[in-house]
């Protein structure tokens, strides 16, 4: 009986050290990000990366938050499980318990294997409940954006562009791997054609392909969507900052799979109808 009890102890104690930890790393991050004026996006992967790529959109913001928040519940869980192990190996072994006790169960300990497990998934249930319904959340978008997958390319459709005279017209471009690199282009993510989007707008995308299985995925926005044949998939997106992110077609889809890049530029308002009106 008092063994469990100290078992329980220790794990409550760890437990509440492990989130003092995070509240104090919490604070300290947000001292620096205070004084940091300028701060380096990493929109596309660099080598050697461990960590994720800066978000640029609130979902993807709250993927990482969730990520950071599960992680201390597998370190305190994988190190009350080290250190049972341990605990168990040297208390009991041989040498120190000639005499083995013999019992069927323990009712403490099932009640304690029971509840803390429960109150565990509780506490990682109810985030991850509300960001999985916030992905699908779709809030009266102002622009729709088609993408069409390829055998290997990506062609794009904006399908609701307004004219000077109130004419409605359609943008549509293909978008190749660019053959040719210019100072500060990444190998195999540049493309010929990127595509431009406004920030600070809610923004549908409606995702297909026109052959074979391709998935349309850019890590800064938290989105890898399939692009079925026969089948239009939607998902929504809300740029929060500029920037120019990268990304690659995640499903293989024939021999120049890895030859599928997505570029996407977020600009301001006034650059994307700039840019607009010089595609009519």
């Amino acid at each position: 009986m008092f063994t469990m009890f100290t078992l329980f102890l220790g794990f409550v104690f760890l437990l509440f050290f492990l989130l003092f930890t995070c509240w104090i790393l919490k604070v300290m991050f947000a001292i620096c990000r205070f004084f940091v004026e300028h701060e380096v996006m990493c929109d596309s992967a660099e080598r050697w990366q461990l960590g994720l790529q800066d978000p640029a959109t609130p979902t993807v913001e709250g993927m990482i938050s969730f990520h950071n928040y599960l992680m201390f519940f597998i370190i305190a869980i994988g190190i009350l499980v080290v250190w049972m192990l341990y605990y168990v190996i040297v208390s009991y072994k041989k040498k120190n318990n000639v005499v083995s006790v013999h019992f069927t169960h323990s009712s403490l300990l099932e009640i304690i294997w029971t509840v803390i497990p429960a109150i565990v998934l509780l506490f990682i249930a109810a985030p991850s409940f509300a960001l999985l319904y916030s992905l699908d959340e779709l809030i009266d978008p102002e622009i729709t954006l088609k993408i069409v997958g390829h055998q290997w390319y990506w062609s794009y459709e904006y399908n609701d562009m307004t004219a000077s005279n109130n004419n409605l017209y359609s943008v549509i471009f293909d978008s190749y791997m660019s053959k040719e690199l210019t100072q500060g282009s990444f190998r195999l993510l540049e493309v010929d054609n990127r595509v431009v989007l406004p920030i600070q707008k809610h923004i549908r995308l409606l995702i297909t392909s026109a052959d074979v299985l391709h998935s349309w995925a850019v890590p800064s926005f938290g989105i890898k969507v399939d692009a079925c044949p026969g089948r239009l998939s939607e998902a929504s997106l809300f740029l929060k900052r500029e920037g120019v992110f990268y990304g690659q077609c995640s499903e293989i889809c024939g021999v120049n799979h890895g030859f599928m890049p997505i570029v996407v530029k977020a600009v301001s308002r006034s650059e994307f109808i700039l840019w607009r009106l010089l595609q009519v």
